[in-house]
Formats: structure tokens, C-alpha cells, sequence
């Protein structure tokens, strides 16, 4: 299974373990839907990678080897996987074993807090002419800021260790090892909370967001697929692949 459900004192542990990227495509995105719902005893979620990465945002490969059918189909998932995250009314934290990049770093400000352990974070579909899904950029704003939106987003940029930390993109460091530990002892703390204040709290905190992006994805979502099928923005998933990935 693309992602792993465990259970570490009372704190659900979702496990992203899916390629050697543990990337988001149609399998990932709905498998991690059904997991948070499968998490909704716990009193608190942990979000991590498996190996050296985080995530590593979209598959890229499957991108380019679906074409725009496959695109017709895996916007919407994605969006609704991150969008899983967001609305999920218990602590989520995300524990940073490596790098957050692209949908990985959406993914990581999803969560109510980030550990970071190693890796670098940073926002890079521009750098692959990919718009954000509207769902995707609210998420943003709601973790970093609107002021913040475009030095994060324009120039493609990661930061890794102090850097990230002095821009927020995370909340603490811990050594490496200890990452995953350190992720489960905030998420317990969260949720020793009273478990429907803290739900209320964080609907009334998100809940601007949740209102844009319900107002204008019907009229948005559209216009990034439309972008995200081009004849231009398919060529350039080939060229970052042949380049990147192979």
C-alpha cells in the first residue's frame, strides 16, 4: 500500500511509502483519503515519509506517461487527498524525515505543525510551468500568509535546516533519528487537548480557506487542468523527466 497506517501511543502514524520519491498520483491521493478517515479514533496524526524523503510532490513520471486523461483524473485527487489533511479535525504534525518539495511541502502545510529533521522544503511546480490547484495555494496561504505567497512560490526556491526554520517553513528541528519521536510527543500533546474545542478552534482558524476554496474551485480547478493538459506544459513534464528524473 502506498500509505502505512500504525499506531504509536495513541497517535495514528501515516507512512507515505510509495516509489523512491513517495510521490502523489491517483493511488497515493486516494489511499491517503482513506487512511485519515481510518485514523479518526486517534487522538492525534503523524504525517511522514519512508527512507530519505518526505514527499516529493506529483509523479511526474505518471504524468507523462498518462498524458491528459490522466490529468483529467488525478487533479481532483490530488487536491481532495490534500484537502484530507487540511480539514482533518484532530492534530495532525508532520514529521520531516527529508525532503518536502512541490506537493510534498503543500502536504507538510497541511498539518498543524512541521518537525523537521533533514531535507530540504520549497514549492516548485512554477519551475515546471505547473500551476497550483486552488485547494493547494489556500493551504499555503493559511500556513505561511498572503504576504509570504510570493517569495515562496514565484522564484521555485527550497531551504533546508536554520534557513527553513528562520522562514517558518517549519516549526522545530530534531536530529534525524529522533524526528519521528520527537513528531509523536507534540501530536500526543495536541492531543491531550479537549478533543472538540480543539476541533472548533481549528475549523474557526481554517475556516476562510476552506470558504475560498469552495466559492471559486469549480470556476478555478478548471482553468489549472486546462494548463496542466497543454501541449506546452506536458512537453515540459518530459523535459524535467528526461532531465531530472532518468
Amino acid at each position: 500500500m502506498p500509505i502505512t497506517l500504525d499506531s504509536h501511543r495513541d497517535v495514528a502514524v501515516l507512512r507515505i511509502d510509495h516509489g523512491g520519491g513517495n510521490t502523489l498520483d491517483t493511488d497515493s491521493c486516494r489511499e491517503l483519503v482513506r487512511r485519515i478517515e481510518d485514523a479518526e479514533q486517534a487522538r492525534a496524526v503523524v504525517l511522514t515519509g519512508t527512507g530519505g524523503i518526505f514527499c516529493a510532490g506529483v509523479d511526474l513520471k505518471r504524468i507523462e506517461a498518462g498524458g491528459a486523461a490522466y490529468v483529467s483524473e488525478f487533479l481532483p485527487l490530488l487536491s481532495d487527498a490534500l484537502l484530507a489533511v487540511f480539514g482533518c479535525p484532530r492534530p495532525v504534525v508532520a514529521a520531516l524525515n527529508g525532503h518536502a518539495v512541490a506537493g510534498g511541502a503543500v502536504l507538510a502545510a497541511a498539518c498543524d505543525r512541521r518537525v523537521l529533521g533533514t531535507g530540504r522544503i520549497g514549492v516548485t511546480e512554477l519551475l515546471v510551468g505547473l500551476p497550483f490547484p486552488l485547494a493547494a495555494l489556500e493551504i499555503l496561504r493559511c500556513a505561511y500568509g498572503t504576504t509570504r505567497l510570493p517569495s515562496l512560490t514565484y522564484p521555485g526556491e527550497t531551504w533546508g535546516g536554520e534557513e527553513a526554520l528562520a522562514r517558518g517553513l517549519a516549526d522545530e528541528a530534531a536530529p534525524p533519528a529522533e524526528v519521528l519521536e520527537r513528531a509523536v510527543a507534540v501530536a500526543s500533546r495536541l492531543g491531550d487537548l479537549p478533543a472538540e474545542p480543539f476541533a472548533h478552534t481549528k475549523a474557526q482558524i481554517r475556516q476562510p480557506f476552506h470558504e475560498r476554496i469552495a466559492e471559486y474551485r469549480h470556476s478555478d480547478d478548471p482553468q489549472v487542468e486546462r494548463m496542466w493538459r497543454s501541449v506546452e506544459a506536458l512537453a515540459a513534464v518530459k523535459s524535467y523527466v528526461d532531465r531530472v528524473l532518468r
